[in-house]
């Protein structure tokens, strides 16, 4: 019988607060065989992401105490350790080289200070040896590898000149590095959309069997789990309650618990034939009513013409402007009150852009934005922060987009101080329930972002963008940090406010099943250019653009009999986004197959 890689026996982790000890995880128990892929789910909360940093011995840096339990590890050469009596410089030996990480929020595990090459390169020299030009070419390499366009120019930047896409695809890219014997792959694919996450799927299936490498896979969305996993195991509140192969997890699952999770995750396809959005299915709950429709809708509140954003690229000494990145390049749209118009994407086709253009947190050079009476690009800086009560932003990563510093409670009520919307008493109850409309509960406004696991944070994002009464809300893949249960609670609330208040979204997402079934229309970005854009039915059901056909035929599928996964996976490098200086692309003509359904013309 093949020794295990890891075997994890009887593990407790606890944590110390304000409050006192809080048990995380509890007599947690399974092991992972050498190229072997184990994936463990279940709710944000239930210690999928605790389990996986007490492997690396990384929980002690967040708070974390291993109370119990033994975490076996058998090394290259042979030898095998318990990793929670370790001392730290075997664990230092082991941390990027023997044991490679995928960290859930790239924004926190790169360092904003240093180049993508520093970062890609340190692992290479500490534990490889390997400096200057051969490092230099590794790096190029494991770019390639994730499929990063133009891998030299990227080598020369930071984190926060990438987007969130990107920044992940880095960080797959750097737990790669060193050829791991075991990959911990906390929620890998959670940024990009799923072209690329077929793709970094399949590149980790094919390492995998190349290299005998073992894989512990935490994940929330359960398409990846089938596309992916050997073996199951499911977690609720901080212990296992089923393990086993993952064609009997997912065909004859034993657990009231597993079966519910299964039960909620949204199929494409699912919404054929049916005329408007629908409440998300919730774990382990009758499915809710849909909720009643806008009389309003039909009054357009934003509109979006022409836009064009680039941002500049400099070079030499005197840093002079040599080219320009075209991340929105004549981009047009409406939008209706109570509507959601959805865009999908690979990452780094100018979605997120395109969203912090209308907000005017990055300047557009050109086109224009009307949102109800605003023309907002014409705006100053006073009546810019008015416009902004009206329009909300949700952003990507809630860990880069919350105070480390500051109680959550503060960061909810910050916009309702900023504009004057309340005060005293009011303001504490007013904070309070906007906890409440986001499943948290009150007295989690005593607590720190770093005390909240990443789902819960995305919702602490959610309420604050809620908090002013916003007529438009742009969620930049507010859900994708969600399990499948919180994020038909989110959608959910998002609907119910949609169909109450009339309230609008631009909704970001690579999560095609979700966007099929929160969405009026959809529109497909590509390079900086909507390439489609139609209704739900049109978009889903007859794709006309190949591009948009080649989005659907990634999606992956929430059955274990329908794999994948191919031998050759190929990456393809994306066109350059980078022109020079005076390029003036071509205008954006369009097609109408039918009404309301338009295509770009192809060359």
């Amino acid at each position: 019988m093949t020794q295990a890689l890891v075997a994890i026996e009887g593990l407790k982790v606890a944590f110390s607060t304000d409050h006192g000890p809080v048990t995380a995880v509890e007599d947690v128990s399974f092991s992972i065989a050498p190229g072997e892929t184990v994936c463990v789910v279940g709710e944000s909360g239930s210690g999928k992401s605790v389990t996986s940093l007490s492997l690396m011995r990384l929980v002690e840096f967040g708070g974390g105490r291993i109370v119990d339990g033994r975490l076996r590890f058998r090394r290259g050469d042979g030898s095998a350790i318990d990793v929670t009596t370790a001392d730290a410089a075997t664990m230092r030996s082991l941390r990027g080289n023997e044991i490679g990480m995928i960290f859930q929020e790239p924004m926190t595990s790169l360092n904003p200070v240093f180049t993508i090459e520093r970062q890609l390169t340190d692992g290479l020299r500490v534990h490889r040896g390997l400096r200057g030009a051969p490092a230099r070419a590794r790096a190029l390499e494991l770019l390639r590898e994730v499929r990063i366009p133009e891998p030299e120019r990227r080598l020369k930047q930071y984190p926060h000149e990438l987007s969130g896409g990107m920044r992940q695809r880095v960080v797959i890219a750097m737990a790669m590095a060193c050829a791991p014997r075991l990959l911990i792959a906390d929620e890998p694919t959670t940024a990009l959309d799923v072209t690329i996450q077929a793709e970094i799927l399949g590149l980790i299936d094919r390492l995998k069997r190349d290299n005998g490498m073992a894989v512990l896979f935490i994940t929330h969305d359960m398409a990846v789990v089938a596309q992916m996993a050997d073996r199951v195991v499911v977690m609720y509140r901080g212990r296992v309650v089923e393990e086993g192969p993952v064609a009997e997890i997912f065909e004859r699952p034993r657990e009231d618990y597993t079966k519910a999770l299964l039960a909620a995750v949204p199929r494409l396809g699912a919404m054929r034939g049916k005329p408007a959005p629908e409440p998300m299915p919730l774990l382990g709950a009758e499915a809710e009513a849909a909720p009643p429709r806008m009389t309003e809708r039909g009054r357009r509140l934003l509109e979006v013409s022409h836009l064009v954003t680039r941002f500049p690229v400099k070079s030499g000494p005197l840093r002079l402007t040599r080219a320009h990145v075209h991340a929105v390049e004549d981009v047009s749209f409406g939008l209706d009150v109570g509507e959601t118009l959805a865009l999908v994407g690979e990452s780094g086709c100018g979605k997120s852009t395109t969203g912090r253009s209308i907000l005017r947190l990055v300047e557009p050079q050109s086109g224009t934005i009307g949102l109800d009476g605003w023309d907002i690009r014409s705006l100053g800086p006073v009546d810019l922060r008015r416009a902004r009560r009206d329009m909300q932003m949700v952003f990507q990563d809630p860990f880069a987009s919350l105070n480390p510093y500051r109680r959550l409670r503060d960061q909810v009520a910050e916009p309702l101080v900023n504009f004057g919307l309340a005060r005293g008493s009011a303001l504490d109850d007013r904070v309070a329930e906007l906890f409440r409309r986001v499943e948290l509960p009150a007295d989690f406004g005593s607590r720190y972002p770093h005390e909240l696991s990443g789902g819960q944070r995305q919702r602490v994002a959610i309420a604050r963008a809620l908090a002013t009464d916003p007529k438009l809300i742009i969620a930049d893949e507010a859900v994708s940090a969600l399990d499948v249960s919180v994020r038909a609670q989110i959608l959910n609330l998002m609907m119910r406010l949609q169909a109450e208040f009339g309230l609008s979204f631009l909704f970001i997402s690579h999560d095609m099943a979700v966007v099929e079934r929160v969405s009026h229309r959809i529109g497909v970005m590509y390079l900086g250019r909507i390439v489609e854009i139609g209704t739900r039915a049109q978009i889903f059901e007859d794709p006309r653009h190949p591009y948009t056909r080649a989005l659907l035929a990634a999606v992956p599928i929430a059955d274990p009999r329908q794999r994948r996964l191919h031998d050759d996976t190929v990456f393809r490098p994306l066109p350059s986004p980078v022109h020079p200086v005076g390029h003036v692309p071509a205008p954006s003509t369009y097609d109408e197959v039918e009404p309301g359904h338009l295509v770009l013309a192809l060359d």
